[in-house]
């Protein structure tokens, strides 16, 4: 793979099989995405600066430079980081809309970090200085690496939308990597971070900087996970990925963000180093991952003391974690894998998790969170006030900020730059693997342009229309990814007034010609509800199903359930012999009411029945549930006949 020119993208690799497009040559332009992003450059990133300014987050910089830390400083051991991913929002948003008054605000925060910044290149609120712990003296929970990292990512930003720029950031990057490679390099100190995350920006500065000794740097500490160089805890060593190998391991397990975090970064020293077998690794430990270790939903983590992995299978609805910020980790994984072998399975799971997780957390208007996503509520929640700060992930409803508040600037930085994960590019042609109507400009290896524009109202209906701007000189392919849940897809191809219909099966449907102005690529997937059942060996839902519609899972709400005279989703069965009826995009499941025998002891003989008539009821898309207020919800229902469905089926 080779480029003449560097794309606006956060992941470059040095090799693979596609080659990303940046936010210079994508632009999405309207839909479901443009209005995400348009809330997040307009309300989200003005919300994150003012809470990171109100919280002193920002302030401890001021305080670091003026020599007056530790006494002041607020916030926990890593909310450095919120303001590094902070700035790398703003870079992409920046970059993708050139807006003045923000490049202004973020010409001043730069510069208040970077007074910070010590003589050799240090940089941290919270260690090194008279009256704090000495420097890397705190590794399994001090999350100074981790915070270089996320710096390291908001300079790539930078440097990828304004390579001429002269604010700093860049240079303020280069002598923290530089001091990071001096201690922690061949013969130094042979530890890790407890929280993943250098690696990948280490890689990614590296990279950007045409700099080996980042890429060594990330290499030496993907190698050192599973040496035991962190002390052991509670949770085990699992907890910091430090108690295998990287490449002997077989499926993520741990704390579910630092374990995607760590597997982007070394799905990006593979790719970069030539390492085919650590890249076979990490592609059987992200399959075994997806097949018993992923909610319906994309989300991962089941558990909420350590944030972590459970074992296989252990996936329970209502005690999900799925953390925000691990469907985000397992996007920059994915991508990775997909940039590395054009598999169009990783696109998937990527489409799977930007619309029930990236798309679920922030609110209409931007300003409130999910930190963690459950797909169960049994009680309806408790609003937010609009000044509070909430303890991590305690929220029953989305929140304006939380004590450990990573998510609302992971998303933001997500959504800034999510122009760069719609499509690529390989010698042959164009691939797109995420739908949104875009427009699509860039120059293949051998010098030819393409242009094409995408329109579609995708996901509220499938079909998906790219039209020709220019004449190619020559073929080249369109290729474009065929969801797995598509079954029925079709391609109709429009040219010279002529029209060839073809079917799509799932995965990656190629249109090979020599384009004219005005040809027309009609991608028709068919978005009707389907009902889903889990796997069996998935105790916590066994007996119940999901619905889904396109790439949306659907959810019922309590607030729908009055034509059946109820007020909780507890009561409620579905009747899966009964198709959900889609009504102009409203999705309706038929459902009705279960009634349990009275009694002291839940206990017994006596099966619970049900009553009533069957009637249709609305679901809507798990992103959007909470919307109009408290609710209990549920993803998973359950069914009217209890056992009938076996894995076969």
């Amino acid at each position: 793979m080779t480029s003449t020119t560097t794309p606006a993208t956060p992941v470059v690799p040095a090799g693979g099989r596609l080659r990303p497009l940046g936010l210079d040559e994508v632009r999405i332009t309207d839909g479901f995405w443009a209005q995400r992003q348009r809330v997040n450059g307009t309300a989200t990133l003005a919300h994150i600066e003012h809470r990171l300014e109100s919280e002193g987050w920002i302030g401890n910089f001021d305080r670091a430079a003026d020599g007056t830390l530790p006494e002041g400083r607020r916030g926990r051991e890593f909310s450095d980081s919120e303001i590094y991913k902070y700035l790398e929002a703003a870079a992409w948003e920046i970059g993708r809309t050139g807006e003045d008054a923000l490049e202004t605000r973020f010409r001043a925060v730069v510069d208040r970090v970077a007074r910070a910044q010590e003589p050799d290149g240090y940089l941290s609120t919270r260690f090194g200085r008279p009256g704090q712990e000495p420097r890397w003296s705190h590794l399994e929970w001090g999350h100074e690496l981790y915070c270089l990292g996320h710096l390291f990512q908001a300079a790539v930003a930078r440097y990828r939308t304004r390579p001429d720029a002269d604010d700093g950031l860049i240079q303020v990057a280069r002598r923290a990597a530089d001091l990071v490679c001096e201690v922690f390099g061949e013969g130094g100190n042979e530890s890790i971070c407890g929280h993943a995350e250098v690696e990948v920006g280490l890689a990614e500065l590296g990279r950007a900087l045409d700099e080996p000794r980042y890429t060594r740097q990330a290499q030496l500490f993907i190698e050192r996970h599973g040496k035991h160089s962190l002390a052991d805890i509670e949770f085990g060593r699992s907890y910091f990925q430090d108690d295998i190998p990287v490449r002997d391991a077989t499926i993520l397990r741990g704390h579910a963000v630092r374990a995607n975090y760590l597997s982007a970064g070394a799905a990006d020293v593979a790719v970069d180093t030539g390492d085919t077998e650590l890249l076979a690794a990490l592609q059987v430990q992200w399959q075994n991952t997806i097949a018993r270790r992923t909610y319906i939903t994309g989300g991962q983590g089941s558990h909420h003391q350590d944030e972590a992995f459970g074992e296989d299978w252990e996936l329970p609805p209502d005690r999900a974690y799925s953390e925000t910020c691990a469907g985000i980790g397992s996007i920059m994984f994915a991508w990775r894998l997909l940039l590395a072998d054009g598999d169009p399975q990783y696109a998937d799971l990527i489409e799977r998790t930007l619309y029930n997780v990236v798309a679920t957390s922030p609110n209409d208007d931007g300003r409130a969170f999910y930190y963690a996503n459950t797909l169960h509520q049994r009680v309806p929640g408790t609003p937010a006030e609009p000044d509070e700060t909430s303890p991590r992930a305690s929220s029953s409803l989305r929140a304006p900020w939380f004590e450990v508040s990573c998510c609302p600037p992971n998303v933001a930085r997500t959504l800034a730059s999510l122009d760069a994960y719609v499509a690529t590019a390989d010698e042959f042609g164009v691939q797109v693997h995420q739908y949104a109507s875009a427009t699509i400009r860039t120059t293949l290896e051998d010098g030819r342009a393409v242009a094409f524009d995408m329109s579609t109202h995708y996901p509220e209906d499938g079909v998906v229309r790219i039209s020709i701007v220019d004449d190619a000189p020559g073929e080249w392919t369109l290729g474009l990814r065929v969801p797995a849940w598509a079954h029925g897809a079709s391609v109709r191809v429009t040219s010279a007034g002529e029209t060839d219909t073809r079917d799509a099966a799932p995965g990656r449907f190629d249109v090979t010609r020599a384009f004219r102005a005005g040809d027309v690529v009609e991608l028709h997937l068919p978005v009707t509800p389907r009902i889903t059942w889990p796997d069996p060996r998935i105790d916590a839902i066994r007996g119940c199903v999901a619905v889904e519609r396109g790439p949306e899972v659907l959810a019922l709400e309590s607030t729908d359930l009055a034509p059946l005279g109820v007020d909780d989703v507890g009561q409620i069965v579905i009747v899966p012999s009964a198709p959900p009826s889609d009504a102009n995009g409203q999705v309706s499941a038929t459902l009705r009411v279960r009634t349990s025998p009275s009694t002291e002891w839940p206990y017994g003989d006596a099966d619970a029945s049900t009553a009533g008539a069957d009637i249709p009821i609305p679901l809507v898309p798990y992103h959007s549930w909470a919307n109009r207020g408290p609710s209990t919800m549920r993803v998973w229902i359950p069914t009217s006949q209890p056992g009938a469905r076996t894995i076969e089926s």
